[in-house]
């Protein structure tokens, strides 16, 4: 747990230190990831929670008749988010609080869809994170991930893994492998893997989506 502790310690740092620069950095790059999974989470359901909100960037793509929820472990992220929402009227966005993902302090079978909007590398014990958004999400509902998610395979893994310990100063990580996903997905057995969709640019980026078995669509 004290590995833990300082993980989240050393992010809240990292984050303190990008949350006034972050939508100038990250706005462009990550806009097409951003408006994809917000359109993919509004065609799968009204109730939406959002691991790892942020400053709030995919916050304006959702459609007005989507409740959002947002939290994030940053209190300096959510502090601009709640700006943004203010400043833009942003009245689909139904809350936005600190909290953690890995213990979100939400009931059972509240939410339509999770999303998580290139985080998922980011948090210490993403497993943890995931049974979470499996415990708040409802019958037949849907996580989507939008990240950077290498396979590991030929020179791409290769550069993933060499820059890893550069890119963490930054707050990314390169090194995250989909099949993390999907072998969480297996060994729960009621979650399959739909799709796995290339985003901007060049499938540099990748969405996940993750539906629950054994419900129709």
């Amino acid at each position: 747990m004290s590995a833990l502790r300082n993980r989240a310690e050393d992010q809240q740092k990292i984050y303190q230190r990008w949350a006034p620069v972050y939508d100038r950095v990250y706005r462009g790059i990550l806009r097409d990831g951003h408006r994809k999974l917000a359109a993919l989470a509004a065609a799968a359901g009204t109730d939406i929670l959002e691991v790892g909100v942020g400053t709030g960037l995919t916050l304006t793509h959702y459609p007005s008749r989507c409740r959002v929820t947002g939290i994030d472990i940053s209190e300096h992220m959510i502090a601009r988010a709640r700006e943004k929402v203010r400043r833009e009227n942003l009245q689909h966005v139904q809350a936005l609080e600190v909290m953690d993902a890995h213990a979100l302090r939400l009931a059972d079978k509240s939410f339509d869809v999770v999303c998580l909007p290139f985080v998922i590398t980011l948090i210490p014990e993403p497993e943890r994170a995931l049974d979470e958004c499996a415990r708040v999400l409802r019958p037949g509902g849907e996580i989507i991930l939008a990240s950077k998610l290498g396979d590991g395979a030929g020179l791409q893994g290769v550069i993933e893994a060499a820059v890893a310990p550069l890119v963490r100063h930054i707050g990314w990580s390169s090194a995250f492998r989909i099949h993390r996903i999907v072998a969480w997905a297996e060994r729960r057995g009621d979650f399959s893997t739909t799709d796995i969709l290339p985003v901007f640019p060049n499938g540099f980026f990748k969405i996940v989506r993750l539906k629950q078995r054994g419900f129709s669509s």
